[in-house]
């Protein structure tokens, strides 16, 4: 009598049972059963594990092997039949893995699966309340509002090209618009100070000199005409080196692409042509945004340049932080723009997840890349994302948002004074501001983050103490691994990944290649969990208007990265520190310098907004920004 396929399966493997028991034990090699034999019985349907046998041969010692990377224990006969039907279950991946592949999937498809991060109402939490049109045009943002006030005249032009070059955007942009400096001029200074410092920095993949003077010329023509487009017309800026530029390099910071020339510009870099502003410099950035190290070397932090200026983003934290360029744009996965705005000094705003379009961008993980801004003052940061917030159609990740809800918020609807409403930083005045207590008695947090919190209370805002569970937050890393992984196949598979000149532990080659072998299970474990978070993320926000936390604190980052919350990093003081600081795992073999005399380094603080509520934390910071007075000493030499 004719056995079915699921019979013959479920028998041919228990030949090996007796055979695994021994074999767990000893290792050996045991024999496999022979490929399924499909009678061609009409109307019977298909089963798992019944393609053609694919692959190397593998043994019950290959699954006790195995058993070692996923922690995961089978019984013999468990292992048995594994082993006996793992070339035809497996048939269909080998064909992705080694091929012959029958579709290559390119570079630009994003995955079906998207990141929204809007919670529904989840155990009696709110969705995110996005303000309505008429509500944002009573909290009217205006230009120079924390630097002189509201309705007041900005600062004569200084005589001096260095004054000039590290005003902030907000100031540029009147000096521009009134005609006291010409677009031509301040960009011909930019350049000038790239190609002087550059040599101490190493932040310029590609200086783009001949392509910013025209568009200098094209701003400065435009603005005699009358045509002035805003606040970013004629204003120098640089771009972290994986945000496309037609035409110009965009490299990625790594020795495969150190070739590569896009046609297209990004939809960021659009805007920002739309908007008149002019691009300087490719910058640099950790080879496929990991760290500060790129095929060119390791990009230097002004304010000491025996360390790295941290990464992903360490070209834009260099360059804005040493007065380079007006702005830049950044990029955020897992602390690309907080960790070097901290280390260098700079304001770094990373948008909620889905506020920035990333096309164009070098993909890492599709659900935890954004894009963001690095400048000088905490203010210059919300006029350069209403410039390139707002879905552009191509970006699947880009939260489709009404009409009246792409308009950036910005304002406290908490406040109890109204009559401040428009006037810059009188608006922070009642706003709940939660903190977690044990975060900020203990490393990385300092005395500049402990005394923050009494900046807060004397600007009128209120502490609320608030907690998350203790859960194991790490383990959300699975997606980023398996997700860059999965992007950076193809350099992984034909070992292009080993040209990049890291090649440590925790160095993106050895992660791409262990990614591999991640357990798809834990894959969907740790997605699911990632909703459990961001439940508890939209319970702490209800409470609380804003954040305050340490800006390296290792939970902060992985959480608010995985739920999508903005942040806002801003120097905050000054610490002392007596050997050079690494993104990279220590490394006896090659220890970090040691200062005979302690350095003096700048400190930052974080805010984490609501989200779509990147208003709020500017708006906060700014006032912080004020109180602390230090936003405007500039690192030795440059």
């Amino acid at each position: 009598m004719a056995r079915s396929r699921r019979e013959f399966l479920a028998k041919g493997s228990m030949g090996l049972v007796a055979a695994a028991m021994a074999g767990k034990a000893s290792g050996e090699q045991v024999p496999q059963a022979a490929g399924p034999q499909i009678p061609s019985t009409p109307g019977a349907p298909g089963a798992f594990g019944t393609s053609p046998s694919t692959g190397p041969e593998v043994s019950v010692a290959t699954f006790v092997e195995a058993e070692k990377l996923v922690q995961v224990e089978m019984s013999g006969k468990d292992l048995a039949e594994a082993a006996g039907n793992w070339r035809q279950s497996m048939a269909a991946v080998y064909e992705r893995r080694v091929g012959p592949r029958k579709l290559a999937i390119g570079y630009d498809v994003a995955p079906a699966t998207v990141w929204n991060p809007l919670m529904p109402k989840v155990q009696g939490c709110e969705t995110t309340k996005v303000e309505t049109k008429q509500e944002m045009e009573e909290r009217e943002f205006s230009r120079l509002s924390a630097v002189t006030g509201p309705q007041q005249p900005p600062k004569p032009l200084p005589t001096n090209d260095e004054d000039i070059a590290y005003a902030s955007v907000a100031q540029l942009s009147k000096w521009i618009e009134t005609k006291q400096i010409t677009s031509e001029r301040l960009t011909t200074i930019y350049l000038d100070r790239l190609e002087r410092f550059n040599k101490e920095l190493n932040c310029v993949i590609t200086l783009t000199r001949e392509h910013a003077m025209t568009q200098a010329r094209k701003a400065d023509a435009e603005i005699a005409a009358g045509k002035y487009r805003g606040a970013l017309h004629g204003i120098p800026w640089g771009a972290k080196d994986l945000l496309d530029t037609a035409g110009i390099k965009t490299t990625w910071g790594a020795e495969p692409f150190r070739d590569r020339v896009p046609v297209e510009d990004a939809t960021v870099t659009k805007r920002l042509n739309e908007a008149g502003a002019v691009l300087v410099a490719k910058l640099s950035l950790g080879a496929l945004a990991l760290n500060d190290v790129w095929f060119g070397g390791q990009t230097k932090n002004p304010w000491n340049l025996d360390e790295g200026a941290s990464g992903s983003s360490a070209g834009p934290g260099a360059a804005v932080a040493a007065g380079l360029v007006g702005f830049a744009i950044g990029s955020e996965t897992q602390g690309s723009i907080v960790s070097p705005s901290m280390r260098d000094g700079v304001a770094g705003l990373r948008p909620t997840f889905g506020r920035v379009p990333r096309t164009g961008a070098m993909t890492l993980s599709w659900t935890c890349d954004k894009l963001g801004v690095m400048a000088r003052g905490v203010e210059d940061t919300m006029l350069v994302l209403e410039a390139i917030a707002g879905p552009d159609g191509k970006d699947v990740a880009c939260v489709a948002l009404s009409e009246v809800q792409k308009q950036i918020p910005y304002g406290n609807d908490s406040q109890k004074d109204n009559s401040q409403k428009g006037k810059g930083t009188g608006n922070v005045r009642g706003l709940k501001v939660g903190y977690f207590p044990e975060w900020m008695k203990v490393a990385p947090a300092t005395e500049v983050d402990r005394a923050a919190m009494d900046v807060v209370k004397k600007l009128g805002m209120e502490l609320v103490e608030v907690s998350l569970p203790d859960w194991p937050y790490d383990s959300l890393n699975i997606i980023l691994f398996a997700e860059s992984a999965a992007a950076f196949e193809e350099i992984t598979l034909n070992h292009q990944v080993d040209e990049l000149k890291m090649q440590v532990p925790d160095a993106w080659p050895n992660t791409f290649r262990q990614a591999r072998f991640l357990s798809a299970v834990d894959f969907v474990q740790a997605d699911r969990l990632r909703r459990m978070v961001a439940v508890e993320m939209e319970r702490v926000m209800k409470s609380v208007d804003l954040l305050l936390v340490p800006s390296l604190r290792d939970q902060f980052l992985v959480i608010t990265n995985f739920t999508g919350h903005p942040s806002l990093t801003l120097r905050a003081g000054f610490v002392e520190v007596s050997e050079a600081r690494s993104d990279w795992a220590p490394d006896p073999k090659n220890p970090v310098k040691k200062f005979a005399t302690p350095r003096r380094v700048p400190h930052g603080v974080s805010l984490v907004g609501r989200l779509f509520d990147e208003g709020r934390i500017v708006e906060a910071g700014m006032a912080m920004e004020a109180a602390f007075g230090v936003a405007g000493e500039r690192p030795k030499g440059f």
